[in-house]
């Protein structure tokens, strides 16, 4: 069977729809091509970002790239009525969770005169959070176009008289001629300079940021400053005035000095043992400073008081009892009291009304704060004797002579 045949088997009619059928399925194909080429079909994470501008070639479409890779797609842009730019970005969600939470967002252009695309800079401290779904950014920085620097010139040249400007390039072209070689020369010079300091920016970034914190200063004390220079003038000039009298003060205080060089060289060996001797009672006054202190400061409030109305001393006089009387040998005086001083640990000088300071009982011999006579004793010793047993011999007096017993 021959193609002529096969061909006239088909129906006249249905070849014009077989034709028209192949040519919507190729329109179809291609479609679909430069939809999934577009990434249409494939369901973006929306995310927003806020611009003061979106840049002049700045279109739905445009890419969103992360360190040169794109990441997603620029679906949509609005403007508030702030006039603020507003982009909706498309991210590619298998691209979503490398993309850190704190990143910053800049409109850039490759070339000058370029399609901008939204670039995304990871910080140098990334979040650990990835960028979440609606997140709104805000953008750092936008590209300067190419005719926002036109506008620009021309608004200058604008204000510039053309006779004036003419005479100022006339008088560069001038000063320049014949020097090109000198003039390279200089620019190689300060590129070398430039390329000296470029490693102290830093430094001097933070010295002009703390010289303004230091200007600050300054000028906040200028006034105290002016008026102490203005002291300063006035003190200058009062030495001027006296300086006969000062004179005078610097020749005596030179002969006062060599009289006190005589009397010092003279006698240094007797200050020297002056000194010496005042050791010992410096150290004991330095052992015994809480305990002085203690005493001076109690008497400051005495010193303070307001004088009595009438002259005279307030006593507060009773009646106690005796205390008991001084016994043989357990009364003997004894040096086997330790500790030191003692102030601070007993709430002195400052007492709260209505307590006493409590009594330190020490190894000394005798004890005022034992118990004593409640009354009228009536052969107390032998009361005592059959109660406790033998005790000390009985009481001292002026009138024994040896041993008590």
């Amino acid at each position: 069977m021959t193609q002529h045949d096969v061909r006239s088997k088909v129906p006249e009619a249905l070849r014009p729809a077989v034709g028209l059928a192949s040519v919507i399925v190729l329109a179809a194909v291609v479609a679909v091509s430069v939809i999934m080429f577009r990434g249409d079909l494939s369901p973006g994470v929306p995310i927003t970002v806020l611009s003061p501008r979106a840049g002049l070639v700045m279109n739905p479409g445009a890419k969103v790239k992360l360190r040169a890779v794109q990441v997603g797609a620029v679906s949509s842009i609005d403007q508030n009525p702030n006039g603020q730019a507003v982009l909706h970005l498309s991210i590619d969600p298998a691209q979503l969770s490398l993309i850190p939470g704190n990143v910053r967002v800049g409109i850039a252009s490759p070339t000058v005169f370029g399609a901008k695309l939204v670039e995304l800079a990871a910080p140098d401290k990334p979040s650990t959070t990835p960028l979440r779904s609606g997140q709104v950014i805000e953008a750092t920085n936008v590209t300067v176009e190419i005719n926002t620097v036109f506008q620009q010139l021309t608004s200058v040249l604008s204000k510039v008289q053309p006779e004036k400007l003419n005479e100022i390039l006339g008088a560069l072209a001038g000063a320049m001629d014949g020097r090109g070689e000198q003039l390279g020369q200089t620019f190689s010079d300060f590129d070398t300079l430039l390329a000296k300091l470029e490693p102290g920016l830093d430094n001097l970034r933070h010295d002009i940021t703390a010289a303004g914190v230091a200007a600050g200063a300054y000028a906040d004390a200028a006034p105290d400053l002016i008026r102490t220079a203005d002291n300063a003038t006035r003190i200058s000039q009062t030495i001027v005035e006296r300086q006969d009298d000062l004179d005078a003060l610097l020749l005596s205080a030179i002969g006062l000095a060599e009289i006190g060089s005589e009397v010092v060289d003279s006698n240094s060996q007797a200050l020297t043992d002056v000194l010496h001797l005042l050791v010992p009672s410096t150290d004991l006054t330095s052992r015994y400073r809480e305990a002085l202190n203690c005493t001076l400061a109690g008497l400051l409030p005495i010193a303070k008081a307001p004088p009595q109305p009438d002259p005279g001393a307030v006593v507060s006089v009773s009646f106690t009892m005796g205390l008991e009387r001084y016994r043989y040998p357990g009364d003997l005086p004894k040096v086997a009291a330790t500790g030191g001083p003692h102030c601070a640990d007993q709430g002195l000088p400052h007492l709260a009304p209505g307590t006493k300071p409590p009594f330190l009982v020490t190894d000394i011999g005798a004890n005022p704060a034992q118990y004593g006579n409640q009354g009228v004793l009536l052969n107390s010793d032998g009361l005592k004797q059959i109660l406790y047993g033998p005790l000390d011999g009985p009481p001292r007096n002026s009138a024994q002579i040896g041993q008590p017993g």
